[in-house]
């Protein structure tokens, strides 16, 4: 026959078994992220690390679209809006840059657009500007989000950074994937050669050296450059396999007609690889 517990046992060993889940629970982590700011077409948060001995804190702004709905890259085109963020200057941190993956391009003609059609993390440069202590982060977002038509979204993004804290392992695991995901930086074989611009025909004129597996295809370009100048769309030269050429239409508005010492940013995609540079003319 089994001696049934008296009550008193009863008790101490629910009271041990409570201890041992709470010692096998998952401590509760202040990793960064922030609630997600809902729209019709997706879900937006912002992620983020502790901060690195330099004070950068790697984050990102995390967009999860609905199928059907796309968002924007850093120059949309004709229309659209791009994320913009801006930090409470109380939060103790600023925002130096917003990186972006490779876009694709949509539609054709004047309704050409740049942006993304499946779910995308923007990388975000942050660093702090108070050497100790917690941050308590506060983010405004503006970004489009469109179906058929585009709709704004805006919205606050708060999350708290507790010095000493771990960071979220999937938390990291989401940043260093979109990090890892952008653009490279030019290299032997994926890179603009040579670069001009035609003041008489109003055109760039690239030459680029293709990485070996992208000579058969044709390569994609995405230009942005600051406000005023536009780009259209290529033209590329009659050349096949790792040496290419085109000709890309500029736009110029308002008073100043010159792309002289204005920075333009260039994203090529060929193949599976992509590459990321700054164009200069003098």
């Amino acid at each position: 026959m089994t001696k049934r517990p008296t009550p008193e046992k009863m008790a101490r060993r629910i009271a041990t078994a409570s201890l041992l889940l709470l010692f096998f629970l998952p401590a509760k982590t202040y990793a960064a992220a922030s609630d997600w700011v809902t729209s019709a077409g997706g879900t937006i948060r912002l992620v983020a690390a502790q901060p690195k001995a330099d004070g950068t804190i790697p984050a990102i702004l995390e967009v999860r679209l609905k199928p059907g709905w796309k968002t924007y890259w850093r120059d949309p085109g004709a229309s659209g809006i791009p994320p913009q963020i801006a930090i409470d200057p109380s939060s103790g941190v600023v925002l130096e840059a917003i990186r972006f993956p490779a876009p694709q391009m949509f539609g054709e003609g004047p309704a050409r657009y740049v942006g993304y059609d499946t779910p995308v993390a923007f990388p975000l440069v942050l660093k702090r500007t108070r050497d100790d202590g917690d941050l308590a982060i506060r983010a405004s977002v503006f970004l489009g989000i469109c179906e058929d038509i585009c709709i704004p979204v805006q919205g606050e993004l708060d999350l708290v950074l507790k010095k000493g804290e771990f960071d979220n392992p999937l938390d990291g695991a989401r940043i260093a994937d979109a990090v890892a995901a952008l653009p490279q930086a030019p290299s032997a074989d994926f890179k603009v050669t040579a670069a001009s611009f035609d003041a008489e025909t109003g055109a760039i004129r690239l030459r680029l050296q293709l990485p070996p597996e992208a000579n058969a295809d044709r390569p994609d370009f995405f230009l942005a450059g600051p406000s005023g100048v536009s780009f259209g769309e290529p033209v590329f030269g009659a050349e096949t396999g790792a040496h290419r050429t085109a000709d890309i239409p500029v736009k110029l508005s308002g008073k100043d007609k010159s792309i002289k010492g204005k920075p333009i940013a260039l994203t090529v995609r060929a193949g599976s690889r992509s590459m990321e540079t700054t164009l200069a003319f003098d």
